[in-house]
């Protein structure tokens, strides 16, 4: 296990999937992360690359060819390797080998590097095209919060605050993992969602091109929450398992595959284009207070 600190957070990383473990504050004393409790759901903080979400059948085709990709690809479930570490950063890498081929016809390199600034964890996803040809890719964030942080709580009692008053609709997941083709009504000029179990009965609540670029949890009658923030994520997904006692904030450069797939990669909505020796970088964060 991989141990970053400063003196206000004490943070754990797993070298499997590059997954966080723990976002500890000592000024707090409380641990931010999801446990992990498989009961509910058994992962904490995956990256999702390179794909976001569900293929339709599970598949796509490029350059004539039919490869099988799963939910939210392969890193999540690959050893990377450290190759910088510091006191307060860490960078963790990916590399394309025959393994990853059989399913993601390209060679890339994906760094992750955490790093603490105070009492901010920053997450860093670095895509590096080594290929002589184009690639296509999604990438994304599923970090997992408890929800509540302290004990003496309810599920109930926080709420998700927006930079932004929000006027978007929210796009419905069908049987299959798929994007349906038409929002429904969600956000009507508010930036706020109060959390209940219900709100996820019906799976992830997904977005498209919101105006905010931070989202705070909070609760009335508590100081303690923390403030999440992303930019260049054109999707957003809010998610929690069933009754679970957590909160997933996903900010996403992909999407899984609308109802109407063709099933052709370069079509696929959310991927990102990277010519040879091209870098992708993105950058999300939690404040913690």
């Amino acid at each position: 296990m991989i141990q970053l600190e400063n003196n206000s957070l004490k943070v754990s990383i797993s070298e499997k999937g590059a997954e966080l473990q723990e976002i500890f504050s000592k000024e707090t004393q409380l641990d931010y992360l999801w446990s992990g409790d498989s009961q509910f759901w058994g992962k904490k903080s995956p990256v999702l690359f390179p794909i976001v979400g569900t293929l339709k059948n599970n598949s796509f085709h490029h350059n004539g060819n039919s490869y099988t990709l799963s939910r939210h690809g392969f890193a999540r479930d690959m050893n990377f390797k450290i190759t910088e570490s510091k006191e307060n950063r860490v960078c963790l890498t990916l590399q394309a080998d025959q393994e990853t081929l059989t399913q993601f016809p390209f060679l890339f390199k994906l760094n992750i590097i955490y790093e603490l600034n105070k009492n901010q964890l920053s997450c860093t996803y670095e895509v590096i095209n080594i290929d002589i040809k184009p690639m296509y890719f999604s990438i994304g964030a599923h970090p997992a919060f408890k929800v509540p942080l302290e004990p003496s709580y309810e599920f109930s009692d926080y709420q998700l605050i927006f930079s932004e008053k929000e006027s978007a609709g929210k796009w419905p997941i069908s049987a299959e993992g798929l994007i349906e083709e038409k929002p429904t009504p969600f956000f009507e000029n508010t930036n706020e969602i109060a959390l209940t179990k219900e709100l996820f009965y019906g799976d992830a609540l997904v977005f498209k091109h919101l105006q905010s670029n931070t989202i705070e949890l909070k609760n009335s009658q508590s100081k303690h929450g923390f403030i999440f923030s992303w930019k260049d994520f054109p999707y957003m997904g809010i998610w929690s398992a069933k009754d679970a006692p957590f909160v997933c904030i996903e900010p996403w450069c992909g999407i899984a595959d609308s109802v109407n797939a063709t099933g052709e990669l370069r079509q696929k909505e959310g991927m990102n284009l990277l010519v040879p020796g091209e870098i992708f970088k993105r950058t999300w964060g939690v404040t913690l207070f």
